[in-house]
């Protein structure tokens, strides 16, 4: 069989094993500072406690999607696949919604991460102010968002380097990136932990700047809830981030037990790291402090860091160059999680047949050049805060349609084996959060902003067209082979469908959530 074929047996390697696993999902925790400021500009005094909600609500939903995942030991590509397989006996169209809402949550975080690992490369080389300050405007899309447009500049330029950079790193396929990031991540660990703890045990957290908690500007009632959602679906985008852990389902060696061990380690790491650290920024920065533009857009946040152990210029070289270890360690989470769920949807049929590519070394290098290029044009954009909404309202459209698969699965596939069940509470427990996601949403749009909300559905609605192109146009109508046996069923045959019409009231009771919240939140 020919290398690049659509058979998951020509494709990634099994060559990794739940450890390496969890160290390519370590760069998650970086999340926090891309969102921190945006949580806090919302939340105020709450901002520390937020995270920590929301980091607990990520951890339950994990645990829906270890189960599902040991449903599928040959797919790779992270919860998305494994949960568009429940809705694909029910729609054709929600199945690959699922995988593209996922990778256009995860693969901007390329752009936004890189943008500030060049931030901080101009910062430390001193650039002089022309080269910092020339840029080309392109594009002025003021009508979506009050100072947005779409420009080139020599931090683009860098950013982009950076990106090729992470590119080569991961060529030579999982094995060799998994001992790269192992390093990398062990470094980050150490960075972000420990200076994170250094304010506190030295006793340089205020209370006031976290104590008595506070929302926003002092809202209250409905209008205060709003607030909170509002915060909670900005923190989610970094704090739910973990899943990628279990994009690697296929290159694992031993996928029934290796899943759910590198899921929960995440979980456990990110439970700690959005605890501590949100908390540690914001007593020793105050709420003033974070809402500091430099702080806001990430630039100054080597710089706060370098503060929060010492005072001194050689602490702040070696902070610099410490944190861009920890901006290369998230830049190669995101690009292996997010290059693999497009991998796998081309595979099973969701995207264009050239994704489904590896090279010898089995990486999935069209899926890696096309994240690439991809984030070359975000790169473009003036305000990363822009992408980051509208990809987290397709991220939460990812979040309410896997945490429901939970459930489809039971029902469908009960007789099937689980590594991992989960209680029949918690799952319950987490439908019940899918809905209390799109609650989040509504209140963004109707507290806070709506253009970049409106920017995210739309784009969601983009896999219609080039689903229905690989379908009926390239597949003649038919799904590759392995997706029937995926659904036990014979080639063209119309799989079992145990739940009835209950998804097709799940997706409209979804809808009718997100209205209704948004028009609350809207008019209060």
């Amino acid at each position: 069989m020919k290398d690049g074929t659509n058979s998951p047996a020509a494709g990634l390697k099994r060559a990794i094993n739940w450890k390496d696993g969890f160290w390519m999902s370590c760069g998650v925790p970086l999340g926090v500072f891309t969102t921190i400021g945006g949580v806090v500009a919302i939340a105020g005094k709450m901002s520390w406690l937020v995270f920590i909600v929301s980091v607990c609500i990520g951890f339950f939903q994990a645990l829906t999607y270890a189960e599902i995942a040991g449903l599928y030991p040959n797919k790779s590509g992270g919860a998305s696949v494994y949960g568009a397989m429940a809705w694909l006996r029910y729609s054709k169209i929600i199945a690959p919604l699922s995988t593209w809402c996922n990778w256009f949550a995860w693969s901007p975080i390329l752009s936004i991460v890189s943008g500030l690992a060049a931030t901080y490369i101009v910062q430390l080389f001193r650039a002089s102010s022309v080269v910092r300050t020339w840029q080309i405007t392109i594009v002025d899309l003021g009508w979506l968002m009050d100072g947005l447009s779409l420009r080139i500049s020599f931090t683009w330029l860098i950013a982009a380097m950076c990106l090729l950079l992470i590119f080569m790193m991961q060529h030579y396929g999982i094995a060799k990136a998994a001992k790269i990031q192992t390093v990398f991540s062990r470094i980050a660990i150490v960075i972000i932990f420990g200076i994170a703890l250094a304010p506190i045990v030295t006793g340089r957290i205020p209370l006031e700047n976290v104590w008595p908690l506070s929302i926003g500007s002092g809202e209250t009632g409905l209008k205060g809830w709003g607030i909170i959602f509002a915060a909670l679906f900005i923190a989610g985008y970094s704090t739910y981030g973990f899943e990628t852990a279990v994009c690697y389902v296929s290159e694992f060696k031993d996928p029934r037990k290796d899943t759910f061990k590198a899921i929960m380690a995440a979980g456990i790491l990110c439970l700690v790291a959005f605890s501590l650290v949100p908390f540690s920024f914001q007593g020793f920065l105050g709420k003033s402090g974070l809402l500091a533009d430099n702080i806001m857009d990430g630039s100054g946040v080597a710089a706060a860091m370098a503060n929060m152990v010492g005072n001194g210029h050689s602490i702040y070289l070696i902070t610099y160059f410490m944190f861009l270890f920890v901006v290369i360690t998230s830049l190669m989470t995101a690009m292996a999680g997010s290059s693999r769920t497009i991998y796998q949807a081309s595979v099973d049929g969701w995207l264009p047949k050239y994704l489904s590519k590896v090279n010898k070394h089995g990486a999935p290098v069209a899926a890696m050049w096309t994240d690439f290029a991809f984030n070359v044009v975000l790169l473009t954009f003036s305000n990363y805060f822009f992408i980051l909404i509208a990809a987290n309202v397709c991220y939460m459209i990812f979040v309410f349609l896997n945490l429901n698969s939970g459930w489809l699965h039971r029902l469908d596939n009960k007789n099937q084996e689980r590594p991992f069940k989960v209680p029949k509470v918690i799952l319950v427990f987490n439908t019940a959060v899918s809905y209390l996601n799109i609650i989040f949403i509504g209140a963004y749009a109707g507290s806070v902003e709506s253009g970049p909300v409106l920017s995210g559905f739309l784009w969601a609605l983009v896999i219609i067209p080039v689903f229905l192109y690989r379908h009926y146009i390239a597949d003649k109508g038919k799904f590759p082979e392995h997706i029937y046996a995926d659904l036990q069923c014979n080639i063209g045959e119309t799989p079992q469908r145990n739940a009835s019409v209950l998804p097709y009231v799940t997706m409209i009771a979804g809808i009718g959530v997100f209205i209704l919240s948004f028009l609350t939140f809207k008019l209060t």
